[in-house]
């Protein structure tokens, strides 16, 4: 990944080194111009905090932040059209070495909506530094929560009220995450409002879900035109039928039933990685789970928690299932560590039949000493075309993150490769794309 910062002398590829020398470019700037951090942090629409990890190079920016910034500094920082990053990639190389697997954005995210069940200090380890981790953060910190960075991991301690009255509506509507805070502080607070988060650009995503979960414990929830109305007198636990399985819905269904005294049934739960995670979670806190890996989860909920626990975020299978695809395409030999095999399983059965080559290791143990993990070695492999369609499922299906490497992956295999991409509408049209590369693709409807 290239990027140019015209009229400088920075032509580099992307790494922490280089976020910092973006970071001290536009601090320079912005100091040149008698700007300081809070008036700079106004027009970003973002928090003065925001703008001093920019600047120390410890957040990565979207297009879209590199746009404001250059024009509330009235200096292209990147070149920048129509909304993106140019690129330059030179491709054509074999690839050699090996990386290693980082840790979950989806558990993350999650469990950090979870920290605010617990009155004491959470301490989740190996913390990704990506935007809506940074998002989420801010979100809780103008509630008063208390969140601090200590090296790659962050602690969480909220305060004795959570002043949701306070949130940061710019930060909370650049997630949907923001949705899971429902399911965490109806417990502290009975009456609140939360910001609706944008549109998803892929496809639409209903909340409708989440809606029909929550009523089962008596939580009522209004959408008015810019936000939600949440409101609960009495909570009760229930037995609750899920309206889809989704990963939010039940991480929500989880918050929600974890501070409620006595026994839920949440069914056709979902059992992706970043719901285990959630429920490995919560048995740190002492709430008893039944059922983690299936469709059916029964809860013991208590009613308070006060304990300090220490939570090590599980591997993300979305990142290794990316390196998978950059060995295959390079045609490759390179070894990905730490994959998260319960999670990549049917990939890898997928690929075995369009001939991919690989060793894979013995099982060994993530640090939340729950999570299976592998490394994986690639190998170049000629690869066939499947005759059956390529398609995702909820857990354990094919991972619905995952499909899209499969296109990529497609166009080194022999024959037509059908793809089935039924979860969002607008996804697929984004696979056309490849025929700028020279593949032959073919929207079927």
């Amino acid at each position: 990944m290239l990027y140019y910062i015209p009229n400088t002398k920075y032509h580099f590829m992307n790494s922490d080194i280089q976020l910092k020398d973006i970071g001290k470019l536009i601090k320079n700037l912005r100091e040149e111009r008698g700007i300081t951090q809070e008036q700079f942090a106004k027009k970003l629409e973002t928090t003065q905090s925001a703008i001093a990890r920019i600047e120390s190079g410890e957040q990565n920016m979207t297009t879209e932040m590199l746009a404001k910034i250059s024009d509330a500094l009235k200096k292209d920082i990147v070149k920048i059209s129509d909304n993106s990053l140019n690129l330059k990639i030179e491709g054509g190389r074999k690839l050699s070495g090996e990386v290693t697997t980082k840790s979950s954005k989806n558990a993350a995210v999650g469990l950090l909506c979870a920290s605010l069940l617990n009155k004491n200090k959470t301490t989740l380890k190996n913390m990704p530094k990506i935007e809506e981790v940074y998002r989420i953060i801010e979100v809780l910190q103008s509630m008063d929560v208390s969140v601090r960075w200590v090296g790659d991991d962050v602690e969480i301690k909220p305060g004795e009220k959570i002043a949701v009255e306070k949130i940061d509506h710019a930060s909370a509507t650049r997630t949907r995450s923001i949705i899971m805070m429902i399911g965490s502080i109806i417990h502290s607070v009975k009456k609140f409002r939360l910001p609706q988060a944008g549109g998803c650009k892929l496809g639409s995503r209903t909340v409708k879900p989440h809606f029909f979960a929550l009523e089962n414990f008596g939580v009522h929830i209004a959408t008015k035109s810019t936000h939600y109305e949440i409101t609960a007198s009495k909570l009760k636990p229930s037995y609750v039928v899920l309206y889809e399985t989704g990963d939010t819905v039940t991480e929500n269904t989880l918050m929600t039933a974890a501070r409620i005294p006595g026994k839920t049934t949440i069914k056709f739960a979902s059992a992706n990685y970043m719901v285990q995670d959630m429920c490995h979670f919560l048995q740190l806190l002492g709430v008893q789970i039944e059922g983690i890996g299936t469709s059916t989860l029964v809860v013991h909920g208590k009613a308070e928690i006060d304990t300090p626990v220490t939570y090590y975020l599980s591997e993300d299978p979305i990142e290794s299932m990316f390196f998978l695809a950059v060995a295959i395409v390079t045609k490759s030999s390179i070894t990905i560590r730490r994959c998260p095999i319960d999670f990549l399983e049917l990939e890898l059965l997928k690929l075995e039949k369009m001939g991919f080559k690989c060793k894979i290791s013995k099982r060994y143990k993530a640090l939340n000493s729950y999570t299976d993990l592998v490394d994986i070695q690639t190998m170049p492999s000629k690869l066939v075309a499947l005759e059956e369609k390529i398609e995702a499922r909820p857990y354990p299906g094919l991972n619905i993150d995952n499909l899209p490497f499969f296109a990529i992956i497609a166009t080194q295999a022999v024959g037509q490769t059908f793809i089935h991409d039924w979860v969002y509408e607008k996804r697929a049209i984004h696979y056309k794309e490849l025929d700028k590369l020279g593949a032959d693709t073919l929207l079927a409807d």
